[in-house]
């Protein structure tokens, strides 16, 4: 059977699929993200369809929204007559499974360039003037070549064990640093190498009892060493978080700050303390609203724009989920997983802050007691609680019952995947809202440990 003549036959393409899978990215960001590690400029046929994908690309990079007015003045930037009617036109084109069309246009653009390769290796086989072992090498690279992309992300057991034994090297390092971002915290640190990318830690605890100042300590930390930070609050303005992060670092409080006049000695001490994260890398989204998908696509873009190391969400159960006939507890466990599927195709750390169920006859925290949904937990690579016994005129469990509860706190590690479970003390001042490590001063109890299993 011969094969087909290039001029009379067309190569394999799909208009249709070109223009429900570019109609739908225009409409929806979301969807980009589905088929970003599966779509490329050439796989749109349509000269015209692969420069709305390619404006589609440069958009959002930018970390900018490609709707089809974006796009067009995109497009008239290297071509001042693009006809916006023809991408409007295209706009109105929407599927509700972008990945099977996407993966068709994968499929006839794999099938137009195996149609090259055979009409190259045609016409150099007619021709003499080649050798055939060149031909012949040069056309399984050809093919090779063809699935590279697509075998990116595809390691065998061989490259898992090289990174086991690189990092084992470095614990073997006396100055070894750390893997993750720092949190202030050595009995973290020190165990789990800080905040790891890829994972989703949930802070928990009782109303008041600090979880956003615990989260503000990490981001504070992780600033400090140039790891940037995207802080969504559905409660607090970002005046009030930067107000609090000004109050640990000045000691003078955030209410002081945010509320009431100010001597001169206090004027002082914030302008110390201000000078201290004036210019870390902490970003806040004001467009940012309690509803997941606009938080999620906030993130993708801190990453896209910042090249951010992590992300707080302040907190869980505030978070608006769009899944009709589910309950409140399907809902946070959804949130929750696509948290922690976002810190993983990001390559970064996810801290989000829970709600615990009160308990007034026995308030130590436990991961029972994740208001709404254990499936939190399950989704989770580390839980901590915090607990403040002081508030409720309790002591703290054993083995720390004879410490002292004022200006105190415990953190219970109560699920570490990969770095075990473990409880400590901390000092917490209210005045402030600040956590810090524990001093010879209050005299430290011994911190529980458990080895990861």
């Amino acid at each position: 059977m011969a094969p087909p003549n290039a001029t009379t036959t067309p190569m394999p393409h799909d208009p249709d699929a070109e223009r429900l899978v570019l109609g739908t990215i225009m409409t929806d960001r979301r969807t980009l993200n589905d088929v970003r590690d599966l779509l490329t400029p050439e796989c749109f046929y349509d000269p015209f369809n692969r420069a709305v994908f390619e404006a589609i690309l440069a958009i959002d990079a930018r970390g900018e929204s490609p709707d089809m007015v974006m796009v067009t003045n995109e497009m008239k930037k290297k071509d001042g007559q693009t006809d916006f009617l023809r991408i409007a036109q295209t706009g109105t084109c929407h599927t509700s499974d972008i990945y099977q069309h996407a993966a068709l246009l994968h499929d006839k653009e794999k099938r137009r360039r195996f149609i090259e390769i055979g009409m190259t290796l045609q016409a150099r086989a007619f021709s003499e003037s080649d050798d055939i072992v060149d031909i012949l090498a040069e056309t399984e690279d050809s093919l090779k070549s063809l699935f590279q992309s697509a075998k990116g992300n595809i390691f065998t057991i061989r490259d898992a064990i090289k990174g086991v034994t690189e990092q084992m090297s470095l614990n073997a390092s006396d100055d070894r640093p750390l893997t993750g971002t720092p949190t202030g915290f050595s009995r973290i640190d020190s165990r789990s190498g800080g905040l790891q990318r890829s994972d989703l830690v949930v802070i928990a605890a009782d109303t008041s009892s600090g979880k956003t100042s615990l989260a503000i300590a990490f981001t504070l930390s992780a600033a400090k060493y140039g790891h940037g930070v995207a802080f969504y609050s559905m409660e607090m303005k970002k005046e009030q978080i930067a107000a609090r992060m000004i109050a640990i670092e000045s000691g003078v409080s955030a209410s002081d700050i945010m509320y009431n006049k100010l001597s001169q000695e206090q004027f002082e001490q914030i302008d110390t303390g201000i000078g201290k994260i004036y210019d870390k890398p902490v970003y806040f989204d004001d467009r940012s609203t309690s509803n997941i998908d606009t938080i999620l696509a906030s993130i993708r873009t801190m990453k896209l724009k910042y090249d951010i190391a992590g992300a707080v969400v302040d907190y869980l159960q505030i978070l608006s989920v769009n899944m009709k006939g589910s309950n409140t507890e399907q809902q946070m466990g959804e949130a929750a997983r696509r948290l922690k599927n976002l810190a993983k195709e990001l390559d970064i750390w996810i801290v989000a802050l829970s709600q615990l169920n009160r308990d007034n006859i026995n308030p130590v925290p436990t991961l029972a007691r994740l208001r709404a949904s254990g499936q939190i937990a399950e989704a989770a690579d580390v839980v901590m609680l915090i607990y403040r016994p002081e508030l409720y005129g309790k002591y703290y469990p054993d083995p720390f019952q004879n410490a002292d509860t004022q200006g105190t706190a415990m953190i219970d590690i109560a699920k570490g995947r990969n770095i075990g479970l473990m409880k400590f003390l901390v000092r917490f001042d209210a005045r402030t809202t600040h956590f810090m490590e524990m001093d010879a001063a209050f005299a430290p109890a011994r911190a529980v440990e458990e080895e990861p299993f």
